[in-house]
C-alpha cells in the first residue's frame, strides 16, 4: 500500500486577514507543499470543502460573518464522524476556555499567533502524516472488500499487515519505538494461554491486542503528548480514544476485528466498576479487555514515556499484584504473574499516563 506524498495533499487556509493567508502560503510553499488554497471569506468554506475535499484545514478562530467555531462545525458536518480530517486552529487567544471549546467542537491542534515558522511546518507535517495513514487504511479496506471471495489467503496476510500499520500509526504518536503494541500483543497471548483459553482465542488476541489504542489517532497532540496531568475537558477528550477506536474497528463480521473492537472499547474498564467508558465491572467486561488491561498497564509502567520514567520490574509487578481485585480481574493477575515468573518480560523483551481516578487509567 503506497501512502500519498505529503507535499501533494490538499491544504485549505482560512483567515480573514489576507496578509496571514499570504504568510502561511509562503511558509508552506518553502516547505515544498504544492496544493495550497487560501480563503478570506469563511462563508465560502463549506462549499469549497464539499467540492475539493481538503486533507487539512488551517483555520483562524476570530473572523467576521462566521468565526472559527462555526466554520469547524460546518466542515465537520460534511464528513463522517469517524473520518480523520485535521483542523489546525490559528489563534492569539490561548485561554483554557477557548482551547476547550475549540477541541470540543472538533479542532485537532493549535498554532499560536504570531506564527513560529518551524512550528507551523512541524504541526502541518504531523497532521498530514496521520491523515495519509487514515486515507491509506480506508482506501485499502475498500480494496480488500472486493477481493475477499477470490483471494482469502492473500487477503488474510494483507489484512494483518494493514492492522499492524494502523496500530503503529497510533502508537508512534507517543512511543517513538512503536514496540509497545507488539509487546502488549505478545504478552496478552501468553496470559491468555496461561488462563487455558481456546487456542483460536489465544492466536486472535495476539493480533487484536496491538490495536487497543488505535483511537489515539483522533486525539490532538496537544493532549496526547501533554507532560502533566490532564484536567477537565482534556481528560474527557482523552478518554474518548476508546470509543473512537471501537468505531474505527466496528461494522465487520471478521473475528479478529470484532475482538479488537471490544478491546479498544473496554481495556480501560476496571474490575471494580470505576473505569470507562461504560463503567462495567467484573465479568461484564469482556475477557479480552480484562487481559489487555493488565498487559497494557504493565508495559506502560516498565517503559519510559514522555510523561513518566520507566518503573523497575519488581515495582511494576508489585503494583499489578496490589491492583488484584480492584483494577484487574484476580484470575488474569494470577495468570500474568505466572507468565512473569516463567518468561523474560519487561524492558527490552516483550506506560501510559495516569488519569485522575484511583489506580491506573492507562490512556
Amino acid at each position: 500500500m503506497q501512502e500519498p506524498r505529503l507535499v501533494d495533499m490538499t491544504i485549505l487556509i482560512v483567515d480573514d486577514q489576507p496578509a496571514n493567508v499570504i504568510l502561511l502560503r509562503s511558509i508552506l510553499e518553502r516547505a515544498g507543499y504544492t496544493d495550497l488554497h487560501g480563503e478570506t471569506d469563511p462563508r465560502v468554506v463549506p462549499e469549497w470543502c464539499r467540492e475539493n475535499r481538503p486533507d487539512l484545514v488551517i483555520l483562524d478562530l476570530h473572523m467576521p460573518q462566521r468565526d472559527g467555531f462555526q466554520v469547524t462545525a460546518d466542515v465537520r458536518a460534511l464528513h463522517a464522524a469517524d473520518e480523520y480530517l485535521p483542523i489546525l486552529i490559528l489563534t492569539a487567544d490561548i485561554t483554557p476556555e477557548v482551547r476547550r471549546r475549540a477541541l470540543n467542537g472538533g479542532a485537532t491542534d493549535f498554532v499560536t499567533k504570531p506564527f513560529d515558522h518551524i512550528e507551523v511546518r512541524l504541526r502541518v507535517r504531523n497532521l498530514l502524516r496521520t491523515r495519509a495513514l487514515y486515507r491509506s487504511f480506508r482506501d485499502y479496506s475498500l480494496h480488500l472488500e472486493g477481493l475477499v471471495r477470490e483471494r482469502t489467503e492473500q487477503l488474510e496476510a494483507a489484512h494483518i499487515g494493514i492492522l499492524e500499520r494502523l496500530a503503529l500509526a497510533a502508537e508512534f504518536r507517543d512511543d517513538a519505538t512503536g514496540r509497545h503494541t507488539q509487546r502488549v500483543g505478545r504478552l496478552s497471548m501468553l496470559v491468555a494461554g496461561a488462563l487455558g483459553l481456546p487456542e483460536t482465542f489465544v492466536g486472535l488476541i495476539e493480533r487484536a491486542a496491538p490495536l487497543h489504542d488505535v483511537g489515539k489517532i483522533g486525539i490532538p497532540d496537544s493532549i496526547l503528548l501533554k507532560p502533566g496531568r490532564l484536567e477537565g475537558d482534556e481528560w474527557n477528550l482523552m478518554k474518548s480514544h476508546t470509543t473512537i477506536g471501537a468505531r474505527l474497528l466496528a461494522g465487520t463480521d471478521d473475528p479478529l476485528l470484532h475482538l479488537a473492537e471490544e478491546i479498544a472499547l473496554s481495556h480501560h474498564e476496571r474490575w471494580d466498576g470505576d473505569g470507562y467508558p461504560r463503567g462495567n465491572a467484573g465479568d461484564d467486561i469482556a475477557m479480552e479487555a480484562r487481559i489487555v488491561a493488565v498487559t497494557d498497564v504493565f508495559d506502560a509502567l516498565t517503559h519510559q514515556r514522555p510523561y513518566k520514567p520507566a518503573w523497575a520490574m519488581d515495582q511494576a509487578l508489585t503494583e499489578i499484584q496490589n491492583q488484584r481485585g480492584r483494577q484487574f480481574d484476580p484470575d488474569v493477575v494470577d495468570a500474568f504473574l505466572t507468565v512473569a515468573s516463567t518468561e523474560r518480560i519487561g524492558t527490552g523483551h516483550l506506560g501510559s499516563r495516569f488519569g485522575p481516578s484511583v489506580g491506573f487509567g492507562i490512556e
